[in-house]
Order: structure tokens, then sequence, then C-alpha cells
């Protein structure tokens, strides 16, 4: 593995994280996106990454800062890649988006530059022909919360370069993940093959009036003894990601995604986004879920 300068395509919750992980670990980042808005939220993004390096990796401030000074913000994609070894992109879960991604950055980026996708349901097959270079394309997933939960999901298709493979998991070691190779194309990989399907029946029951949210969680919490129910975990993925994800299902022909959809859609248009905006379907920095009487009224 010969990789030393790092690029990330897209500032969002998923994409700071890994751009601010891999400086964390040496690597000199490059991190786009499409405008000054955009990186400004970005760097806002990584900033707050800081204070949860020093509690839970008991990082110092010369660390975190370090790592902050070894990322470059870009909004131009020629400038960006110019130097990259590896292209990590993290753009929204449209196929079309990420399409049009790939054959921009398939003009400017170097010959040597390996891709790899963060997809989180999209299988790299879909986009290898686009990339123009589909031996040197693969998956990269990551789980959020990068630094403690520090999976990272390596999926070949059917061209890429074993040798790229087994570059990519040399890499993921370097920045402290967990590698986790995948020999079969499979979408949702391994972790969101369990976690959508979770996901998506909480929701269905929210949309179906079944139940409210926090009694969907508070259910599967004292049920299973975990620190959180669905709706808490899909305030950490974003609403926006699990809007992507019902609107593309939607489009389809699953109709039963579309109210769904609809529903994700008003609280996006409300500002509520999940822990990133300080509200989704709980409240932050004070949800309640995390209240000791949560599980007992």
């Amino acid at each position: 593995m010969d990789f030393h300068h790092i690029m990330v395509a897209g500032g969002g919750v998923l994409g700071s994280q890994i751009a601010y992980q891999t400086a964390f670990h040496g690597f000199e980042v490059y991190l786009y996106d499409v405008n000054d808005e955009a990186i400004e939220r970005a760097k806002n993004r990584i900033i707050g990454l800081k204070p949860a390096y020093q509690r839970d990796l008991e990082a110092t401030e010369d660390e975190v800062n370090a790592a902050f000074a070894r990322i470059q913000f870009c909004t131009d994609l020629k400038e960006a890649v110019a130097k990259a070894d590896l292209v990590i992109e993290a753009v929204p879960e449209v196929p079309d988006i990420k399409t049009a991604f790939y054959e921009q950055l398939a003009k400017v980026a170097p010959e040597k530059t390996v891709f790899a996708t963060n997809s989180s349901t999209l299988l790299p097959s879909q986009f290898a022909e686009a990339t123009g270079r589909p031996s040197k394309f693969l998956a990269l997933h990551f789980a959020n919360s990068i630094w403690v939960h520090n999976t990272a999901e390596i999926m070949k298709h059917p061209g890429t370069d074993d040798q790229v493979f087994q570059d990519v998991i040399e890499f993921a070691k370097a920045i402290g993940m967990v590698p986790l190779p995948i020999y079969k194309e499979q979408p949702g990989y391994i972790l969101n093959s369990l976690l959508v399907p979770f996901l998506e029946a909480a929701q269905m029951l929210w949309v179906n009036g079944v139940a409210d949210p926090e009694t969907i969680d508070k259910t599967w919490m004292i049920a299973t003894g975990a620190p959180e129910g669905p709706f808490a975990i899909l305030d950490t993925v974003g609403v926006r990601t699990a809007y992507n994800i019902a609107s593309g299902k939607a489009k389809a022909g699953k109709q039963e995604y579309d109210q769904l959809a609809a529903k994700l859609k008003d609280m996006i248009d409300l500002g509520k986004l999940g822990r990133e905006s300080g509200e989704g379907f709980y409240r932050y920095p004070h949800p309640r879920f995390r209240d000791p009487d949560f599980l007992k009224s």
C-alpha cells in the first residue's frame, strides 16, 4: 500500500468524519465539496469532532489540532484530486449524483488514483464504468462515529484488481479501522444488510400509525438492552440519508415507501436533519432517550 494523499469527496456527516479520521492517522487529506457553503459546514463539523477524539481516544489538544491542519479544503475538483492516491467518495446516496460525479472525476484524476465509494446501499458495479478505471474501483464503507465504531467494509466488484483490494484493506488498518473484506457484491454489505431492514421496519411502524418514535425506541431498548433505539440511530445516520433511501425505493415502484419519503421530506423542510442540525426525531444535545426516566414511564 503506497497511499499518502487522500481525497474525500463530500463533506457531509460521514465524509467529514472520514476526512478527519484519515488526517488524525497522519495522512494528507483534501476534502472536496461543491461550494464554499458546503465547505464551511464541513469545517464546522470537523471542528466539532475534536472534543470527541479527546474524550473517546484520549487525544491531546496538539494531536487534534495537528490532524485538522493536515486537511485542505477545496471546491475545485481538479485541484482536490491532483495529488490523490486514493479518492473516497461520500456524495449523496443518489445514483444519478454519484454517476455524474464519477464521470467528472475520471476526466481530472491522475491515472494512478484508486477510487472507493462509501455508498451505504449501492453496489460498486453500478458505477464501475463511469469511473473510467473499473479495476481500480471498489467500495469502502464506514459506520457512523467512525473513531469509535471503527468498521471498514471493503467490497470488490467482479472487475476489481486483487492488489487494489488488498491495498485498501491495508489503508483501512492504517487509519485505525478493523477491515472487513467482502468478496462478493451484496447490497448493504454486512452492516446495512442487517441495519437497513431494522430501521425500515421501525419507520413503517411510525408511518402506519402503529406507535410513535419514542415508544418504538423504548420497546427496543427495554426488550434488548440496546443503548439506543432505531429512531435515535436514524438521527445519527441523518434524516437526509434515510430520505434518499426511501425516495429511491419509491421511485423504483415500491409504493409503500411513498408515504415514508413524504414524511421524511417534511422533516427535512423543517430543518430536522438529525443530530447534525440539533433536532431530528429527538432534540440535541440532550435527547429524551438519554433521560434517566425514559425507560421507566
